[in-house]
């Protein structure tokens, strides 16, 4: 997945997150496409079962919900603009979907995604902004917000430090509105978030609000993800 996609924000629930991912572990950079044709990935029950460590019946569910719903769902990202007349401009809002098909066969068990166009090159074409995980390391995650942290700090992997911006960081982690306040994004994303990526993946990080006079302009992480804890490093 592309730098430039991990950041944006991306409306989906943890069940949808998780059909996705396996979709996009599924696709081939080296598969070769007709002019106008889109890449079209199916997902099993029996492969989301594995995933989400659920039985045959919470999948079946799992896959018909996805199916209803991710065609609705949007990614949010800003391009910037500069400047027009000297003056600097607001970024550009662009909203994405994530396919432009998707299709359930309740009777045979599993979700076919034809994904949007202009999105294939985040997902196939960026090799130089390339962030990738295991999908076996986002497994035991329950939340989607844990998730969403995993991306943003694998960004980062190399060094082991990460910054983001608050506003940014609200956007890419799906954020609602209602949390408008440092307190709440504290409480209810970035310690939750931090907790189980640490009891569940385990990841070794420390996190600290970096201020502009008294008010919280950013989160500056300082991590080991679990591959290196592994090996001892």
């Amino acid at each position: 997945m592309s730098n430039a996609l991990t950041r944006a924000g991306h409306g989906l629930t943890l069940s949808e997150k998780r059909i996705v991912m396996c979709a996009v572990s599924k696709l081939d950079s080296a598969y070769s496409l007709q002019p106008g044709a889109v890449p079209r990935t199916r997902i099993t029950a029996a492969e989301y079962a594995e995933i989400a460590q659920c039985g045959a019946n919470a999948a079946y569910e799992g896959l018909q919900s996805a199916a209803k719903n991710l065609y609705k769902r949007q990614i949010t990202f800003f391009e910037p603009v500069y400047k027009r007349n000297g003056q600097p401009l607001k970024p550009k809002r662009v909203e994405m979907r994530w396919v432009g098909r998707a299709t359930y066969h309740e009777g045979e068990g599993w979700v076919e995604l034809a994904w949007w166009p202009e999105l294939l090159p985040h997902l196939l074409g960026l090799k130089q902004q390339f962030t990738s995980y295991k999908l076996q390391q986002a497994n035991a995650l329950r939340s989607v917000y844990s998730w969403r942290l995993l991306e943003l700090l694998m960004r980062f992997r190399s060094t082991g430090r990460a910054e983001y911006d608050i506003d940014d960081l609200k956007a890419s982690m799906d954020a609602p509105p209602s949390l408008s306040d440092f307190a709440q994004i504290k409480r209810r994303i970035i310690e939750p978030a931090v907790k189980e990526l640490t009891e569940k993946d385990g990841w070794q990080i420390q996190w600290m609000p970096v201020k502009r006079g008294r008010k919280v302009t950013a989160i500056r992480f300082n991590f080991i993800p679990r591959v290196h804890v592994l090996k001892g490093e």
